[in-house]
């Protein structure tokens, strides 16, 4: 016989007494620790939080994304935060990217946003007529994307053919327009877009460009220069029918922006030692188009390609008040120039 059959009846009762308040301490001890986990993962920490913009970065561990949570005021607790994405299965499914969030959230919401990606993302405008520079440039300073490796990317000539073009760069085919990118997007997806947009475009002109003669990089072209000749919407197509009759005729295009855009840092001061620089955009030395466009042109410059003004002009000069005065003959343009251009030894601006 055991020991035990010699204890005393009370001795046992004792023991599971002792067992069911030990079993009840720890029940009681899992419902508080329950509580606050709900507590902390269920209530926001405050109700008064102003929204901030919270970036997760590529690569980062749950641990550093709660901690800066919670250091950010967003969440109480970044061990219960944690615990929580855990439990539910979210700890490898956090999105990078930047959000927007503050502390009336409750954890668990934000928990949510994260795993299914709600970045916040950043509208911008690119003008029509900006360059590749222009616009990789002003992505930089929007802080969505680099500019080097946006030109970078902008001039491979693998990506060109992916896309279906052909050329030494991009230039052209980045349709200006308002787009929404998150912040640090690659190079790469905002040309994919950009270009995209520009086929969303083009699409509907094929038949147009077709019965042009023209092939899309000279309907491009085109279109670049008109774009950057005038800042008048009225004018384009007028402009467009100067240059296709100068180019019906076999006559250089002289037009000012062309040699511009083949000047490196260029200063914003146009010479007569420019006008005779030897660059093959240099359209008062070679005749016909340059060798692609020099800007990126929107809808209405291309349609003033493929829609020109009727009329037998040559020539236009600026008036100096954002439009131009158009001519037929070089006599009359010459009046114009002299009529317009106060300075004597302005150059005869074709274009």
């Amino acid at each position: 016989m055991t020991n035990e059959a010699h204890k005393p009846p009370g001795f046992f009762r004792r023991k599971i007494r002792t067992a069911l308040l030990g079993a009840a301490f720890c029940f009681l001890l899992f419902f508080l620790l329950t509580a606050i986990w709900i507590h902390h993962t269920l209530q926001p920490v405050n109700k008064k939080g102003e929204n901030q913009n919270f970036v997760v970065e590529e690569g980062a561990t749950l641990k550093q994304v709660a901690v800066d949570l919670e250091n950010a005021d967003i969440i109480r607790s970044s061990t219960l935060f944690r615990l929580a994405s855990r439990l539910m299965g979210h700890d490898h499914h956090i999105k990078t990217g930047e959000y927007q969030l503050n502390g009336t959230l409750p954890p668990l919401k934000i928990l949510e946003i994260l795993k299914e990606g709600r970045i916040i993302t950043h509208s911008i405008t690119i003008p029509e007529g900006f360059n590749l520079n222009q616009i990789a440039h002003l992505l930089e300073q929007k802080g969505l994307s680099n500019k080097a490796s946006f030109i970078e990317q902008a001039k491979d000539r693998s990506l060109i053919a992916r896309l279906g073009l052909s050329g030494d760069t991009l230039e052209g085919y980045l349709y200006p327009d308002t787009y929404r990118f998150r912040r640090n997007v690659t190079a790469g997806r905002v040309i994919d877009i950009m270009v995209k947009r520009f086929r969303d475009i083009v699409t509907p002109l094929e038949a147009q460009i077709k019965d042009s003669d023209m092939t899309l990089k000279q309907v491009i072209t085109l279109a670049s220069i008109v774009e950057k000749e005038t800042g008048c919407p009225e004018e384009r197509p007028i402009i467009a029918r100067v240059f296709l009759n100068r180019l019906g005729k076999n006559m250089r295009l002289e037009s000012d922006p062309t040699v511009i855009y083949g000047i490196s840092n260029f200063n914003g001061n146009l010479t007569k030692r420019d006008l005779k620089a030897k660059t093959s955009y240099n359209t008062y030395i070679i005749r016909g188009l340059p060798p692609g466009p020099i800007a990126n042109p929107g809808l209405a410059a291309i349609s003033a390609v493929l829609n020109p003004a009727q009329g037998n002009y040559y020539y236009f000069v600026s008036k100096n008040n954002g439009t131009h005065y158009f001519s037929e003959t070089l006599k009359e343009h010459n009046r114009a120039v002299k009529r317009f251009q106060k300075r004597g030894d302005a150059p005869l601006q074709q274009g």
